[in-house]
């Protein structure tokens, strides 16, 4: 899907055709529409456009005669093992002398703001401003969804006393391989973001320092988060596996109990069926006798039941 915004005065609008200055945002795009996007920009490689559709594709920053490449990550939300969860796909950004382009496999959060009027001072007339706007989104929407990670990650705690079954574990792992990817991106991201500092071509103006500033700054904040959150993560997996290990113990503790005190029975049915003289056999000649045995067994038994509730065991 193509959707072409430009910045007239303090509103931006739809336009019909690309023009000088506009954002040319493309979604998950067809081969014909990337065919036509390089078309009316000439010198556009379609393969750098086609780059940032590739899930497995690295962040990097590519410079070319008449344009640059800005790969980065960005957060999405995804479902695994049918698990809510992240997940991180590639956004291209394109700078060109006079326009802008964005492409991305699916409409992200990401740039939704901007065409939307929610991005104060967002101009698509400013394109280094723009770039460092994207990017410093980009490093808050990780910090967003961060925080919803721990927000479940708790919730996983306060409930981690009933958790017994597969999709607890499951969702535990889906948290933490989350974060395992999270702080990948935001490496990657901020290998980006240092070339751009550094970058002759993408030098941000004194307007546009604070934004690329900002934007280094927070997108270091998130991979402290990611790191921080994780390092919790591998406590509540221990504290789980204790749980469950703590469980278990308890589980073959009582299954001990129970057998000895069925084990009594056992023993006494077992001595009263040797092939002995019943002279010998306390009780056998006896009226009762049996009634007698089997009270006497039964009353065995519940003292020894008694001892272990008193020792914990049961």
């Amino acid at each position: 899907m193509i959707e072409l915004y430009l910045t007239d005065g303090p509103e931006t609008r739809v336009v019909q055709e690309i023009k000088e200055w506009t954002w040319v945002k493309l979604t998950a795009p067809t081969d014909d529409e990337i065919q036509r996007v390089a078309a009316d920009l000439p010198g556009l490689d379609k393969d750098d456009l086609m780059a940032a559709i590739d899930p497995e594709e690295k962040t990097r920053l590519v410079h070319e005669d008449s344009y640059s490449l800005i790969l980065v990550d960005v957060p999405t939300r995804a479902v695994r093992h049918d698990i809510e969860t992240y997940a991180t796909i590639p956004l291209g950004i394109v700078l060109m002398p006079r326009n802008v382009i964005t492409i991305c496999s699916e409409d992200t959060q990401v740039l939704t703001p901007f065409h939307a009027g929610r991005v104060r001072g967002f101009s698509t007339r400013m394109r280094i401003s723009f770039i460092y706007q994207i990017l410093l989104r980009t490093s808050l929407l990780y910090q967003q969804a961060l925080t919803e990670v721990d927000r479940k990650r708790k919730e996983f705690e306060e409930r981690i006393a009933n958790m017994t079954g597969e999709h607890d574990l499951l969702s535990l792992h889906e948290l933490e391989s989350t974060l395992v990817y999270f702080a990948t991106s935001l490496r990657g991201n901020g290998g980006v973001l240092a070339r751009l500092a550094h970058s002759e071509r993408v030098k941000p103006g004194p307007e546009d320092e604070d934004l690329l500033e900002d934007a280094i700054v927070e997108n270091q904040q998130a991979v402290e988060m990611a790191q921080i959150y994780h390092d919790i993560i591998d406590g509540t997996r221990d504290l789980m596996t204790s749980v469950m290990d703590s469980r278990l113990n308890n589980v073959m503790q009582r299954l001990t109990s129970i057998t000895l005190i069925l084990s009594i029975p056992t023993i006494i049915s077992g001595l009263y069926g040797m092939n002995v003289d019943l002279h010998w056999m306390p009780l056998a000649l006896t009226p009762h006798g049996f009634g007698i045995i089997c009270f006497g067994t039964s009353v065995i038994c519940v003292i020894m039941a008694i001892w272990l509730v008193r020792q914990g065991w049961m």
